[in-house]
């Protein structure tokens, strides 16, 4: 593995040898912020880089969200913003509109891999089978009954379905800043709320509005840290049920039972074969202006990007990544070393 590395190093500092002369910043470690769910892939990609590129310094890799490290990444060029923002979800076309308002012109858009999201509460708690229009009820501030809309009613779980457990609603969901809130309202809210006829009949602003508000009342937590503060409110409440990337869950099997979407469990085949409904592909954002500045970028980029560091087998495969097609990675590599920007 020592030579594999050794080499797949040479190969890379050959790839990024197109760098152009910039003007020298006074930073030398790359800066990384953004989301909780990228946050592990890439903490494992910088120790790993450390290791393999003894020239260059180990990254530095923050958490904050996606949308708050974008951010950070869209503030300006200069040493003190940083060089990378990690995202579970596309950048927004009016964050990339402030990345160029504050002089970020160059920003090339890195695709990895794959997530999915999942629903789960603690090993000793009531196990569930879920499905969107479940959660939508569970969790909004106002529902559909009998042709015009109420406030939301429910306390237990099984008076919205039978099926579901004798258990205190309490729903602990990813705050605003966060990529993972964006993917669960887009793939489970929205799409259990529109089982509802009277939603169906109302105009798109209006049908988004409705399906997006949550209830006040106590049984909706937003949580705006990362995966591990959503995880003690689990430890603290034993009703809770919470809402992880399947690499958290993952990596916290002992303390966690999962729930089923739809009746599928999810897993790295589930999601990777489309069975499992909540997937969401992953990103990073990397400042071009930065790249021959900041010593390493291109190359980690590279390296993020190599069959060996997160492809079948790989170490983020392992940490419960799913690897996305060969094709496909060649042509997020081509891209990267064409450095190739967002329009």
């Amino acid at each position: 593995m020592t030579q594999r590395k050794t080499n797949l190093s040479i190969a890379l500092i050959a790839a990024a040898g197109m760098t152009l002369a910039a003007p020298v910043m006074a930073r030398d470690t790359i800066q990384i912020a953004g989301s909780s769910t990228v946050l592990p892939f890439s903490s494992i990609v910088a120790e790993e880089f450390g290791h393999s590129f003894p020239q260059f310094r180990t990254p530095v890799v923050g958490s904050g969200g996606s949308g708050g490290g974008l951010r950070q990444f869209c503030q300006g060029i200069g040493a003190n913003t940083i060089d990378i923002a990690n995202s579970s979800r596309p950048i927004r076309p009016n964050e990339l509109a402030n990345c160029k308002s504050n002089g970020v012109t160059e920003v090339i858009e890195v695709k990895f891999g794959y997530d999915g999201i999942v629903f789960a509460s603690r090993t000793d708690s009531a196990s569930f089978a879920l499905k969107p229009e479940h959660i939508f009820q569970a969790g909004a501030a106002q529902i559909p009954r009998n042709g015009r809309m109420v406030s939301n009613p429910y306390t237990h779980w099984n008076q919205i379905d039978a099926s579901l457990p004798n258990q205190e609603i309490l729903l602990v969901i990813p705050g605003s800043n966060h990529g993972t809130r964006e993917v669960y309202e887009e793939a489970v809210v929205h799409p259990g709320c529109q089982t509802f006829a009277e939603v169906k009949a109302m105009d798109r602003s209006a049908r988004t509005n409705f399906c997006n508000a949550i209830r006040t009342d106590g049984r909706v937590v937003e949580v705006a840290g990362d995966y591990t503060e959503t995880l003690a409110r689990l430890d603290a409440q034993r009703n809770a049920l919470g809402v992880f990337g399947l690499s958290f869950y993952d990596q916290n099997r002992d303390r966690l039972r999962v729930a089923t979407m739809s009746g599928v469990t999810p897993s790295l085949e589930t999601i990777a074969s489309g069975e499992y409904p909540v997937s969401r592909p992953l990103f990073f954002y990397v400042k071009n202006q930065h790249v021959g500045v900041v010593p390493g970028l291109l190359e980690y980029t590279l390296y993020f990007m190599s069959e060996e560091v997160g492809g079948a087998g790989s170490p983020l495969e392992s940490a419960g990544l799913i690897p996305m097609p060969s094709s496909e990675r060649r042509d997020v590599i081509r891209a990267v070393r064409a450095r190739t920007i967002m329009k």
